[in-house]
């Protein structure tokens, strides 16, 4: 108890030292001292590290913003439209009463709308998000709506802008900041530009397809077409003569024309082995060989001779003689008998030499998903604009949002009374 209230007490003494310092360099109007509450000088404090004068010299910077860009006279009346299309707006409160904002922003909305006219339509959005919230919540989440952009470095542009805002601005206000659906290149340029952002580490950016239904078997099974290219090495199978990953090839020696056929049937599984060999492989069939799926160009058990070798790679289709039935089943129990473990190989799949993942580890894009997942509701949520109304406070909600609902019916009585005698 003792620690707790020399922390409080040396808290409030740091307060007080920033309000002193603003009053000396110019007396504070009614509305920002409203705005340099005790939780506000709080905020820039831990921002600049307790340190009083750097925050104050912060804190008297926000104020000459905000006078400049005149937040105390921003009205939902100058963005009916955007209100209109819902480009940007506060979709609800989440678990712990954070207000989530939702950005749906065109590339095209910079050709036809001034940098300052963005820049109020986000200040106001932030302002309405913050007036939304409770007594104990000091914090935001930010969705920001990426798919609408096709230029990856405009969309970084415009997100660099407000994320510098915000951090400048807002410090300590926003809680987590979700891009969804960037341009394809976009994930590459954040990388490079990410250790430079201050707000980087909320900052998550999200796939939407990641969070549909899961899309295997049944979409494709719609198209035969696209199921019959889906390879699994796990059903791969070959006959007697050579094989792929899609097809095979089995000799026939009842029809002379045709020596060989391709075929899809199958009559023997095909087990992992080790890297790929060229034993026992003659000049002639090396050449053949080489175009052979890496089953077939895999090294032999040891127990064979070199004949059996050698008669397991045919040098031409036709010179390959038919199956046996009875030897194929005996090679099977004993493949089954003693299973033999696959080794990596370097050439086959490089990851496997380099994963080092531990059981039970979740990797950093399912946390993210994770992350994202109890905001959905607030993304996939249409959009209305009597409901957004509804969360201004005035006067930030304009004209409709001044005259209280009581005089609305009062001022409506008089007019029914009226057609009445009429």
């Amino acid at each position: 108890m003792g620690m707790e209230r020399k922390e409080a007490k040396a808290n409030r003494e740091r307060i007080e030292a920033v309000l002193n310092i603003l009053k000396k360099q110019a007396p504070l109007t009614v509305k920002q001292e409203k705005f340099c509450n005790d939780a506000c000088v709080e905020r820039f404090l831990r921002a600049k590290g307790d340190n009083v004068k750097k925050a104050a010299k912060h804190l008297r910077t926000v104020l000459s913003w905000r006078e400049s860009i005149g937040t105390e006279h921003l009205i939902a009346d100058e963005f009916s439209g955007e209100l209109a299309e819902g480009v940007a707006y506060v979709a609800g409160h989440d678990d712990e009463a954070r207000p989530v904002m939702v950005f749906r922003i065109k590339q095209d909305y910079l050709k036809f709308h001034s940098q300052k006219m963005f820049v109020r339509l986000l200040v106001f959005t932030l302002e309405v998000a913050i007036s939304s919230m409770s007594r104990f919540v000091d914090q935001f989440v930010f969705l920001f709506d990426a798919s609408f952009f096709r230029s990856a470095s405009a969309f970084l542009n415009l997100f660099m802008g407000v994320l510098k805002i915000i951090s400048d601005y807002y410090p300590g206000r926003l809680h987590k900041a979700f891009v969804v659906d960037p341009p394809s290149f976009f994930a590459y340029l954040w990388k490079g530009v990410r250790p430079f952002v201050e707000l980087s580490a909320v900052t998550t950016l999200v796939s939407s397809l990641d969070l549909e239904d899961s899309l295997e078997d049944n979409t494709f099974a719609s198209y035969p077409r696209t199921t019959s290219l889906r390879f699994d090495p796990a059903t791969t199978k070959f006959g007697g003569g050579s094989t792929s990953s899609r097809f095979s090839f089995t000799v026939s020696h009842l029809d002379s024309l045709k020596p060989w056929y391709l075929s899809t049937t199958t009559t023997r599984t095909v087990v992992p082995t080790a890297s790929p060999s060229l034993i026992g492989a003659s000049p002639l069939n090396a050449r053949s060989f080489s175009f052979a799926s890496p089953a077939a160009r895999s090294t032999p058990n040891r127990g064979r001779g070199m004949d059996s070798i050698s008669r397991s790679i045919p040098s031409t289709p036709s010179s390959c003689p038919p199956p046996n039935r009875k030897q194929q089943q005996q090679q099977q129990q004993q493949k089954q008998q003693h299973p033999r473990t696959p080794r990596p190989s370097f050439l086959q799949s490089p990851a496997m030499l380099f994963s080092f993942k531990k059981e039970g580890q979740v990797s950093r894009g399912e946390r993210e998903r994770e992350s994202f997942l109890p905001f959905l509701r607030f993304y996939r949520r249409p959009y209305d604009e009597m409901i957004y109304r509804a969360k201004m406070r005035p006067p930030l909600g304009g004209l409709i949002s001044i005259v209280s609902p009581h005089n609305k019916q009062q001022n409506r009585k008089p007019i029914a009374h009226l057609h009445r005698r009429i």
